[in-house]
């Protein structure tokens, strides 16, 4: 039986469930806006609504103030978001990291479509993303060469590993050809096999501008990539297909350039005190087996090995002994019974009967007992067995009945 809950536990548990949830963490929803109100805090809530259906929605200040237009009631709208249930009143919502006029609708509608494609097929499975490497030997990174995010991810590194090995596939990250350009990269180094982990890179822009990481084919190239693929696309808000598909999603490039590579000086710092800590262990092993040497290098075994193997002689010996003295008692016993038997059998011997004067008659043809008198007729000839011999015998006469004493 299922442990019972508070209301609060519940609340937060079904919380964490949606915003672990791989559609509900990151949609997309159109709608128009009611009952919109800005707090002095910052905070905007308001619905999202369409003929048959409402859902509560949250920005927070700090999405709200980068909205490219001040959004007001009757607006169509689609929201970037992601499902949260309110604590306090157990009541769903949307917390909305972006909005846009609907007036790219047709966009956001064919990225749905897309994403849910694709993950009918399975590429946005968390059983398919591969472990990053733990130290990179070296980095591949496909983005364009010129602008800030390149520049940031080499700025990073080298703070944090000074001595990083960087590989650059000079791509478009925007507009038409785009999407086969990033492709490109991606199959190149699985195909040059040259780096041990791939970050795939753009700065923030509009849905328009992001859309080339939402090509089918880059996906798919991501997806059969054998090197594992960070996508570091945009800011925090920001969701492509890449995202989905990549085995890590960094909320932008330079926190691509974090997780990548670990500090050096923190990884010397860790390696040292793993040192230290294996050093200490192997000497406490190396005193404890000192320690267990010395014991058994003293025990009575080591300084006198012969009287163990005296002992055992003596009891090898009384056990012998006991054994013989025991196989000896059954024997007798087992003689006994049988001498006991066989006399309970002697006295049980028809032969015995007869070394008391009895005799048993047999018919002289088929050799059966003749138990009465009525079994035989004057002129009969029969077998009268004695004790030490047999007669043969012919009925002369017989007498029925009558009691006869025994001399």
């Amino acid at each position: 039986m299922n442990r019972v809950l508070s209301v609060t536990d519940l609340n937060r548990y079904v919380g964490e469930v949606l915003s672990q949830d791989p559609i509900l963490s990151a949609v997309s929803v159109k709608g128009e806006i009611s009952g919109l109100k800005k707090y002095p805090s910052g905070h905007v809530y308001f619905s999202l609504k369409d003929r048959e259906s409402q859902v509560s929605c949250v920005a927070f200040r700090g999405n709200a103030t980068r909205f490219s237009f001040t959004p007001a009631d009757g607006m169509a709208v689609v929201i970037s978001a992601r499902a949260s249930l309110y604590d306090r009143d157990g009541r769903f919502q949307l917390v909305v990291y972006d909005m846009k006029k609907d007036g790219i609708g047709d966009l956001f509608a064919e990225f749905e479509a897309r994403k849910e494609r694709l993950r009918r097929e399975g590429l946005f499975d968390e059983d398919r993303k591969k472990p990053l490497p733990i130290l990179p030997q070296r980095i591949g990174v496909v983005t364009s060469p010129k602008g800030a995010v390149i520049r940031d991810i080499i700025q990073i590194l080298s703070r944090r590993y000074p001595n990083f090995n960087l590989l650059i596939y000079p791509s478009a990250v925007q507009g038409k050809d785009a999407g086969n350009e990033l492709s490109a990269g991606i199959a190149w180094f699985n195909a040059s096999n040259s780096v041990d982990v791939i970050i795939i890179a753009r700065g923030g822009g509009s849905v328009e501008d992001l859309f080339c990481f939402n090509d089918e084919s880059l996906v798919r190239q991501i997806a059969a990539s054998r090197i594992p693929v960070i996508s570091a696309v945009g800011h925090e808000t920001d969701f492509t297909l890449c995202d989905f598909v990549s085995d890590l999603r960094a909320p932008t490039p330079s926190a691509a350039a974090e997780l990548v590579l670990p500090e050096k000086d923190a990884l010397k710092s860790s390696l040292h005190f793993t040192n230290d800590q294996l050093r200490r262990a192997l000497l406490r092993k190396s005193e404890a087996e000192r320690r267990r040497l010395k014991i058994l290098t003293e025990s009575s075994a080591m300084q006198k090995p012969l009287l163990n193997v005296e002992r055992g002689g003596q009891r090898l010996d009384m056990t012998l002994l006991k054994l013989q003295q025991g196989m000896k008692q059954k024997k007798d016993s087992l003689a006994h019974r049988l001498v006991g038997s066989m006399s309970a059998l002697d006295a049980l011997s028809p032969l015995k009967v007869l070394t008391r004067g009895y005799t048993i008659a047999t018919d002289q043809e088929k050799n059966k007992t003749i138990p009465s008198v009525s079994g035989l007729s004057p002129g009969d000839r029969f077998r009268l067995r004695f004790w030490d011999g047999t007669v043969i015998c012919e009925t002369m006469e017989k007498e029925s009945g009558g009691t006869y004493g025994i001399e």
